[in-house]
């Protein structure tokens, strides 16, 4: 009996150090490296998912970790902890620990709901519901030009290949003065009231006047406007709403907490 209770001690003794070892990526001097730091670092590393876990970075980052310790070690020999600026760097690094807790903690327990996330559609949509319009246009300095250029037009003259050869607007100009479907808030209103009194295949009949100069403005198409699924869109407005919920909540500790410092609105 006292020698099976030995031969237990004496495979305690071996296995315990073992586990202990399994704990550990390496000693360095005398003092463990902890794999919690690998996990950590890890961690880090694959965040959001832009760089996979691979053999070759999970060795890299161990390797990173035992160099981390073997500087470490050299800097508190030669008294860097005890510097100011070293404390000062700390005292940072701990508030942004603390700081990235505490939000990632709120985010979890304040999370958004699909039944948020759809009424957000829902009022996104109704604002962006009613006509598009497809113009073109031709921007000039002078009504002069404008007046001129209509002449032409309604006489027989190619309304895209004048505005590109006299359009001031380069974005359309280069495109025949092409617009693209909008809606006619979308433009300074003197040329969104414009458009939309024209009907399909009209021109404007004077020169509409802008702070930009002088436009000609041709009617090619409506229809109802354009907006996308809510599926298409459901991570951006969940992605919008935790936003929000989190600058609400900062907000609120900061009207709640007693300083005498004057935060600027």
């Amino acid at each position: 009996m006292k020698n099976k209770l030995s031969l237990l001690a004496a495979a305690a003794a071996l296995v315990l150090p073992l586990a202990a070892s399994a704990q550990n990526v390496a000693i360095v001097n005398g003092k463990a490296v902890p794999k919690a730091r690998v996990d950590a670092l890890m961690t880090q590393a694959t965040r959001g998912g832009e760089q996979p876990r691979t053999p070759e970075l999970e060795a890299r980052v161990k390797e990173e970790v035992v160099l981390r310790e073997i500087f470490a070690q050299e800097a508190e020999k030669r008294g860097v902890a005890q510097t100011a600026d070293y404390k000062s760097q700390m005292e940072l690094a701990r508030q942004s620990i603390l700081i990235r807790g505490l939000f990632e903690d709120f985010q979890k327990k304040n999370t958004v709901s699909d039944v948020d996330a759809k009424a957000e559609y829902d009022k996104f949509k109704a604002q962006a519901s009613g006509l598009e319009y497809s113009a073109r246009h031709i921007l000039v300095e002078t009504e002069d030009q404008a007046k001129a250029l209509i002449a032409e037009i309604k006489g027989g003259g190619n309304f895209e290949e004048l505005a590109k050869k006299n359009s001031k607007d380069p974005g359309s100009g280069e495109n025949g003065g092409d617009l693209g479907f909008a809606k006619p808030d979308a433009y300074v209103p003197e040329f969104g009231q414009a458009m939309a009194a024209l009907k399909k295949g009209e021109l404007t009949e004077t020169p509409v006047k802008t702070q930009f100069g002088y436009h000609i403005i041709k009617l090619d198409d409506t229809r109802e406007a354009q907006f996308p699924g809510f599926e298409e869109v459901k991570p951006q407005i969940m992605q919008r709403l935790t936003q929000v919920k989190l600058q609400e909540f900062q907000k609120e500790l900061r009207d709640k907490a007693k300083t005498d410092y004057k935060f600027a609105n």
